[in-house]
C-alpha cells in the first residue's frame, strides 16, 4: 500500500481577506492512498481546525492505514480529503454548467472595473457583501443590476450582518434581481426573520458547517455545501438528499482549493447537482496549479511529510 502526505503553498494573484484576515497564498495538504488523491485544505477563518491540526490528524491517519488499522478521523478537512484519496469515482457523464463568476474587491475598485467581470454578460454572479459600507455596495449593486438588465446576483454575507443590518440592506434590493442571498446572519432565526420580512431569497452555507439548527421556510432557495468544512462525502450526501427532499437547490462550492480539490469538487457537482452551476470559481485567484501535464499532482512542488511504499 502507497500512503503518503505533502503540505502545498500557493501564492493569491492577489491579497485576499477572509473573515478579515488577510491572506496571501493558500496552505494545505494533499493526501495519496495508493493511486488516489485527496485535498486537506482547511480554510483560515472559516474552518474549526487550523492547518497544523489537520496536518497532525492525517499523519495519525496515514499511521493507522500503515499499521493496518481503520483511522477515525473527525476534523473535516481530513475526512474528505481521506474520503476522496479512497473513494472509487465514476466516470464522469454530461458537462456541468459553468461556474458563474466571482467578483471581490472593494465597491470603489468594482465599480470602475465592473466590465472587466462580466464581460461575457453571464446570467448570473456572484458578489461578497457585508464586508464594506452598506452604502457603497447597495451602489454596486444597483449599477451591475442597471447596466446588465439579464443578471440575477447571488450575494453571500458570510453571517456578517445583525438582523437589522441585513433588515436594512435586503429593504433596498429588489428580491427579483436576487438569486439568493446566504447566510445574512449567523443565527437561522435571523435569517428566517429578514426573508419574511422582506421577501428575499436566501441560502444556507456557513451555518451548515457549523452544524446549527434549521428548518425549511418559503424563502430558502438553496444548500450551499463546501466539502471541505462539511466532512466526509457520507455527511454531505445527506445534505444533497435533504436538499432533495425540500425541493432546494443544491451548490457544490469551493473554499480555494488547488487544482486536484476542484477537479473533484466539479466531479462531485456533476453526481449530485448536474443541473447547477457550481461555485468554483476560485480558480482565478491561485498564481499556479500543484498538477502536471497529466492532471496528476506534481510532487516536486510538494513537501512530502510522510511516505510509505
Amino acid at each position: 500500500m502507497t500512503l503518503a502526505l505533502y503540505r502545498y503553498q500557493l501564492p493569491f494573484t492577489q491579497p485576499l481577506t477572509f473573515h478579515g484576515k488577510v491572506e496571501v497564498a493558500r496552505e494545505g495538504l494533499l493526501v495519496r492512498i495508493n493511486d488516489g488523491w485527496g485535498e486537506i485544505a482547511p480554510l483560515p477563518g472559516f474552518s474549526q481546525e487550523s492547518l497544523q491540526q489537520a496536518e497532525q490528524e492525517a499523519l495519525a491517519a496515514l499511521a493507522a492505514l500503515a499499521a493496518g488499522d481503520t483511522p477515525n478521523p473527525v476534523l473535516p478537512s481530513v475526512q474528505f480529503g481521506l474520503d476522496c484519496a479512497r473513494r472509487k469515482w465514476p466516470e464522469q457523464s454530461n458537462p456541468l454548467p459553468a461556474p458563474y463568476p466571482l467578483i471581490q474587491g472593494s465597491p470603489q475598485e468594482l465599480l470602475k472595473n465592473w466590465k472587466e467581470w462580466l464581460h461575457s454578460t453571464p446570467s448570473k454572479a456572484k458578489l461578497k457583501v457585508a464586508r464594506y459600507p452598506m452604502r457603497d455596495e447597495l451602489a454596486l449593486i444597483r449599477l451591475l443590476c442597471d447596466r446588465v438588465p439579464s443578471l440575477k446576483l447571488v450575494l453571500d454575507a458570510n453571517q456578517g450582518w445583525t438582523r437589522e443590518e441585513a433588515w436594512t440592506f435586503c429593504g433596498h434590493l429588489d428580491p427579483n434581481r436576487i438569486e439568493y442571498l446566504e447566510d445574512p446572519c449567523a443565527d437561522f432565526a435571523d435569517i428566517a426573520f429578514v426573508a419574511n420580512r422582506t421577501g428575499m431569497p436566501v441560502a444556507l452555507d456557513e451555518l451548515l458547517a457549523q452544524d446549527k439548527p434549521w428548518e425549511p421556510i418559503p424563502q430558502l432557495k438553496a444548500l450551499v455545501l463546501k466539502p471541505t468544512l462539511l466532512g466526509s462525502l457520507a455527511n454531505i450526501k445527506a445534505l444533497v438528499n435533504r436538499a432533495r427532499e425540500l425541493r432546494l437547490k443544491v451548490i457544490i462550492s469551493s473554499c480555494f482549493e488547488s487544482g486536484l480539490g476542484l477537479n473533484q469538487l466539479s466531479r462531485l457537482a456533476g453526481e449530485w447537482a448536474p443541473e447547477q452551476a457550481p461555485g468554483l470559481d476560485t480558480r482565478r485567484w491561485m498564481a499556479g496549479d500543484l498538477l502536471d501535464s497529466d492532471g496528476k499532482p506534481d510532487v516536486s512542488q510538494l513537501t512530502q511529510l510522510f511516505l510509505r511504499d
